[in-house]
């Protein structure tokens, strides 16, 4: 069946719209850099650094799926491989599809293997994204305070983001009992009585999921490994970076991860080339960087993403053995 003329524009302008931004990002990246000195950089990077640094990704990406399995968990039962094999795919469409496409690659794999739906393990693995985005931001402005002087932009930048994480803070926190107040207004709205339930279903799915984070037991296990996953990342940041001769501490690296965390929430083309670039040279440069220096970290660094998710995302596909229809319900191909 093909796809609808509506869904076909969207996928156009998004296409145009991320293209358009990745171009500007890299233009103002690349501005001035003398690239005789970023080649110096990137040929003369100690290696067995950068293979610790993989190392340490790998194992912050396990984390990662034991973490996503506790809120899993609360209405199934899953195995640590199996999230982490959706978990893995998962990134590996990320760094591939446009659009976050993984996220709908992993629910598919993971809904495929339990009687959970499709809108509730979205909901999951959307609301561990807007965890870790409000964990790094809160984080990263405690930092910034006591940074002096800092850049006029990263200051307003804390103080902008800071009430963004506290406002998707309360809105976790409220929003799973709102569930009668939400059926209450679908069911006064007029609409087609089949439109109305399949709404009603949908909200209580992603209230559900939602509610997740209300058990203290599941809430706690979460923040624990939450923790761990980002102090390993920013580890992983600060190990890279000693492979090419920088030395990065630690609230630098957890700025860097912040920037290239809420960067990627932007429009972007896969793999996010060009606000990687971009994050990196902004947040690095006013700490003392080179801006060769952090461009050719930002090229070295986000390679060894790519590296990592290969080598766990394609064996982790594989071992989806409904692959390819992963990848069709995450970024569908018309048919004629």
């Amino acid at each position: 069946m093909g796809d609808t003329p509506g869904k076909d524009r969207k996928r156009l302008w998004y296409g145009l719209l991320s293209t358009a931004l990745a171009a500007v990002l890299l233009y103002y990246a690349l501005r001035g850099v003398e690239w005789a000195r970023v080649w110096t950089t990137i040929t003369h990077a100690r290696w067995q650094y950068l293979g610790a640094a993989c190392l340490v990704t790998s194992f912050s990406f396990f984390l990662r799926s034991y973490r996503w399995r506790i809120l899993l968990n609360t209405d199934a039962h899953f195995d640590v491989p199996t999230v982490f094999v959706a978990t893995m795919a998962g990134y590996l469409g990320n760094s591939f599809l446009p659009a976050r496409a993984g996220e709908l690659v992993r629910t598919y794999i993971i809904s495929s293997r339990s009687s959970l739906s499709k809108t509730y393990v979205l909901t999951t693995a959307l609301s561990e994204r807007t965890v870790d985005a409000i964990a790094l931001v809160l984080a990263s402005s405690i930092v910034l305070l006591g940074v002096n002087p800092k850049p006029a932009w990263l200051g307003d930048v804390s103080r902008t983001t800071a009430l963004v994480a506290g406002a998707g803070l309360l809105g976790i926190a409220i929003l799973p009992h709102t569930g009668d107040l939400v059926e209450r207004l679908l069911r006064r709205v007029p609409m087609p009585s089949g439109l109305r339930n399949r709404l009603l279903e949908l909200a209580a799915q992603i209230l559900l999921g939602l509610r997740t984070f209300h058990s203290p037991k599941r809430l706690a296990g979460f923040a624990f490994w939450t923790v761990a996953v980002w102090s390993l990342d920013c580890v992983t940041v600060m190990v890279g970076a000693h492979a090419l001769g920088l030395d990065l501490p630690f609230r630098v690296a957890l700025l860097l991860l912040a920037g290239l965390g809420l960067g990627s929430a932007l429009p972007s083309t896969p793999g996010y080339v060009g606000i990687y670039q971009f994050v990196t040279v902004s947040v690095l440069v006013p700490f003392g960087v080179s801006h060769d220096h952090a461009l050719a970290y930002s090229f070295v660094f986000q390679a060894m993403g790519y590296i990592v998710v290969l080598i766990l995302g394609l064996p982790a596909l594989y071992h989806a053995k409904d692959w390819r229809q992963a990848i069709a319900e995450a970024a569908p191909i018309p048919h004629d």
